[in-house]
């Protein structure tokens, strides 16, 4: 396998010296590639165990069971063996926390864990991060969980996921943190708001496709901070209310019902103007989200992505934190970099995209410190469709350097696609679109399935790891 590696490199380095990448120095690119000893850690292939008590040194199989091997021949340019979450530490307090957790979980049947998963374009479309969800609703008996954080997406005139949809009679005037950052707009963890002036305004939930219907007993929705000018009521037949209180300092209104429900309507009534203040009189009310919670145990996977957004939109989120902490993370996969990457050669500053990415993980940890946090590696793709990307390797090298450094995880995307080119194979094979940026229907369920079976894999390599014991033997 090393021989084999080896001579790809080789190849490739002849490759990269006779074409120049859009303006790159190939004398850059010469010291830019992963060297074999960085990609496992000065660990070779052959003295990984199954048995190993390092999680850096464990040999995990090439499928487990959600990808069969139909697939695999399929798709021989994919590196099934390369799917899984690499460590490059012996030990990762945060996920031998979390496997805990997820073991007393499925044990007692009882309580609730919050995976969050963070991204642009690829998330915002969640396709491959709702397969992960139904997955996880599915996988263990009696364990549901709940749908988490959804947004009315076609409110602000962007694509809504297709697996719920809002309506309403009202024109919205839409806010994203890519592109709109004014004042008025305090953004907060999913990095977009809808708002409006109108009196009386109206919004309608439902779920969409074949998909498991989360029950939904409690809703959180996230407006404006301090005094709210707006009376927030919901069909009292359809949605009969136990108790509903607003948190005026944090920004939310929480409402209980008395029974389940998979669809809902909320109207957002304008108090009397002798009942508000004059200062929030002809205010905008901004809604930033809505937070679907439920009584069943398991866990709620909130999916976070706006189109073209980096780490540089999230970044500056002010209440990013803040609202994350309202449902601490137990897991938070970070998938932010195919934007930050889409740049001239010349023009990418791996340690700019280091101190963002750390500096974002800082602020989950700040919600949550033991929150065990997944590096992943952008996809291989191509800058203005012709031209190869270098960018995500150097990604993927500070990537390595947090992972090590944090002791956590990280799922090679690009590595496990084929590295650099590799998405005109997945595109010639239907997996990507032309763009050779984003992928197909087909390939965003590939990687949901891709995504999930690395999950079970490394439940399995916790599950194989050997127990410590504190008994004296002797």
């Amino acid at each position: 396998m090393i021989q084999k590696k080896t001579k790809v490199s080789v190849t490739f380095f002849i490759f990269m010296m006779t074409f120049n990448l859009y303006g790159q120095e190939t004398a850059l690119i010469k010291n830019d590639t992963l060297t074999m000893d960085q990609k496992l850690d000065s660990i070779a292939k052959s003295l990984l165990s199954r048995d190993s008590d390092s999680l850096n040194g464990y040999l995990n199989e090439d499928l487990f069971g959600i990808i069969d091997t139909s697939v695999q021949s399929q798709y021989p340019f994919i590196g099934f063996d390369q799917n899984h979450y690499q460590f490059y530490t012996k030990e990762s307090p945060a996920f031998e926390k979390l496997f805990f957790e997820i073991q007393q979980m499925v044990k007692t049947k009882n309580g609730k864990l919050n995976f969050y998963h963070i991204g642009g374009s690829h998330i915002q479309a969640d396709i491959y991060t709702n397969d992960m969800r139904q997955y996880l609703a599915k996988y263990w008996e009696d364990l549901p969980g709940e749908r988490g954080w959804v947004f009315p997406f076609k409110m602000a005139r962007t694509n809504n996921p297709w697996n719920y949809g809002f309506t309403s009679k009202n024109e919205w005037t839409g806010h994203r943190s890519v592109i709109h950052r004014s004042d008025s707009v305090h953004y907060g963890l999913l990095g977009a708001a809808i708002s409006s002036t109108d009196r009386k305004l109206n919004l309608s939930f439902d779920y969409k496709g074949d998909n498991e219907k989360l029950p939904i007993d409690h809703i959180r929705v996230y407006h404006n901070k301090g005094e709210l000018a707006y009376n927030i009521k919901y069909d009292p037949i359809k949605n009969p209310i136990v108790h509903q209180f607003t948190n005026e300092q944090f920004g939310f209104t929480d409402t209980y019902f008395k029974k389940e429900f998979t669809s809902f309507d909320v109207e957002f009534i304008k108090k009397n103007d002798s009942l508000i203040s004059d200062s929030i009189r002809n205010k905008s009310l901004f809604i930033y989200g809505f937070q679907l919670m439920n009584n069943q145990p398991g866990i709620a996977y909130t999916a976070i992505g706006i189109n073209g957004a980096g780490l540089y939109t999230y970044r500056d989120n002010e209440n990013f934190t803040e609202q994350l902490s309202q449902a601490p993370p137990h897991f938070f996969a970070f998938s932010v970099g195919t934007n930050d990457a889409n740049v001239p050669y010349d023009q990418f500053d791996p340690q700019e995209y280091k101190r963002n990415l750390e500096g974002l993980m800082k602020k989950v940890l700040l919600a949550n410190p033991d929150c065990a946090i997944l590096l992943t590696v952008p996809n291989d793709s191509y800058y203005k469709r012709k031209y190869l990307n270098k960018n995500i390797d150097r990604e993927r090298t500070v990537i390595i350097e947090l992972a090590k450094k944090y002791e956590i995880p990280v799922w090679d995307l690009y590595g496990l696609m084929g590295e650099l080119g590799s998405s005109k194979t997945w595109s010639t094979n239907k997996l990507m679109k032309s763009d050779l940026v984003h992928f197909s229907v087909d390939g965003y369920h590939l990687k949901g399935d891709l995504f999930f079976e690395a999950f079970l894999k490394w439940i399995e390599q916790m599950e194989n790891k050997p127990p410590i014991t504190i008994l004296n033997k002797e």
